[in-house]
């Protein structure tokens, strides 16, 4: 199993070059994993840890899909906004288990995954920014995260290649932060490790069902009979034919747009996430800096175009000069899985079958929380109560009220 490579000297960021060989379908298994992205190699590998048979089936290749087009930001206080209270106690919970997912992973697969506890800074520019950013300091502290706001000669201290123009800041400590290509890396590692079963470049063409049962799956090159069929396919699970119109998912594509930029001692770099209104910045370990990222609701309409990549650049440059003399090493683009409500969708379907998608953009942020509420729920038939808000019975549509006579 390779990770995908840049098909050109400016395409995805490059990966380590894992490679785990091709898996042939296997006839049965325990719980088969539509999806091979981070989602569902996370749930994956927890399952195969309780004793379980598990098959992943990817339709492409292992993180094609938002994966490894994600920043790897693990940001609950940075992404508050209004209206993302309910989903806030899942983020905590996910960031807190992040440090013993990280630990285990890293272990379990032999790889660093770069894990960052550097924190976020969240800039403002200007008089407008900052009444904008005062607000969203005031929301954070009401819900309970840890921010601190910072006048601009603050900002500039911790941040010395800012531009003199960064008005104020607000620090959120506790915001973390990992490289993707290594996560996806060490997954692909510990899933083959723990016996799990990657079957790659082969699309699912239906469920098969047994008196309203889920007992497996079809793909063109045969079937797959398990006792648990678990959807996460990410931006693909809201696509029809799979799912009876009766449990239709409510999650679609929204594309992102980002780059990657390669710092170097006279350029410069930054030592944590950086946010704007525009963009956001993280430097990662290797030396890149990577800058994402646009958000266009134009479904599964793929690649880069000149009027993306320049957003990203003068909403960096605006407030890092120095990005204008780093190279431009990697330019993609990406769909994040996203529902009705911006939130997750951790539910059991029908027997036999189980959802976990539609984390839009903090698919990082809540993979540990994800992988452990769906092997719970497959294990015990339970998810822990911070996941039980996210079914699919938050979306149910009233029934119309009848006309009095």
């Amino acid at each position: 199993m390779a990770l995908p490579r840049p098909v050109s000297p400016i395409g995805r960021r490059r990966d380590p070059g894992l490679t785990a060989g091709t898996a042939s379908l296997p006839a049965r298994v325990d719980v088969a994993v539509v999806g091979g992205g981070l989602i569902g190699l996370a749930t994956a590998w927890r399952l195969a840890g309780r004793g379980l048979s598990v098959a992943v089936i990817e339709r492409g290749a292992v993180g094609c899909g938002a994966s490894l087009a994600a920043t790897g930001m693990l940001a609950p206080a940075a992404e508050h906004e209004p209206g993302s209270d309910p989903l806030l106690p899942l983020a905590l919970d996910s960031l807190a288990r992040w440090p013993g997912f990280r630990d285990d992973l890293e272990a379990a697969s032999g790889l660093s995954i770069d894990y960052r506890p550097d924190g976020t800074l969240v800039l403002a520019v200007g008089r407008d920014e900052v009444e904008r950013l005062r607000f969203r300091y005031e929301l954070q502290r009401r819900s309970g995260l840890d921010a601190e706001w910072l006048p601009g000669t603050e900002v500039r201290r911790l941040e010395p290649m800012l531009r003199p123009s960064v008005t104020a800041g607000v620090r959120c400590p506790l915001d973390h932060q990992v490289d993707p290509r290594l996560v996806m890396a060490a997954l692909a590692r510990a899933c083959m490790e723990a016996g799990v079963t990657v079957v790659e470049n082969t699309p699912v063409t239906g469920l098969d069902w047994a008196g309203g049962t889920v007992t497996g799956l079809g793909t063109g090159g045969g079937s797959l009979r398990a006792s648990t069929v678990i959807l996460a396919a990410g931006a693909w699970s809201g696509e029809g034919g799979l799912l009876p119109e009766a449990l239709a998912l409510p999650v679609r594509p929204l594309k992102g747009q980002a780059l990657a930029l390669r710092t170097t001692r006279r350029t410069g770099t930054l030592s944590r996430m950086v946010w704007t209104e525009q963009v956001h910045m993280a430097p990662k370990g290797d030396g890149q800096l990577i800058v994402g990222a646009t958000v266009e609701d134009c479904g599964f309409q793929p690649g880069t175009t000149a009027g993306g990549l320049y957003a990203l650049l003068e909403g960096a440059r605006r407030v890092l000069p120095g990005i204008e003399e780093m190279e431009v090493e990697a330019v993609w683009s990406g769909f994040r899985p996203t529902s009705d409500d911006d939130a997750p969708i951790l539910d059991t379907l029908a027997p036999g079958l189980v959802a976990a998608t539609g984390h839009h953009r903090n698919g990082y942020l809540l993979a540990p929380v994800t992988a452990d509420a769906i092997a719970d729920l497959v294990a015990t038939g339970e998810m822990p109560a911070v996941a039980r808000p996210f079914t699919l019975a938050r979306f149910a549509r009233p029934e119309p009220r009848r006309a009095a006579r």
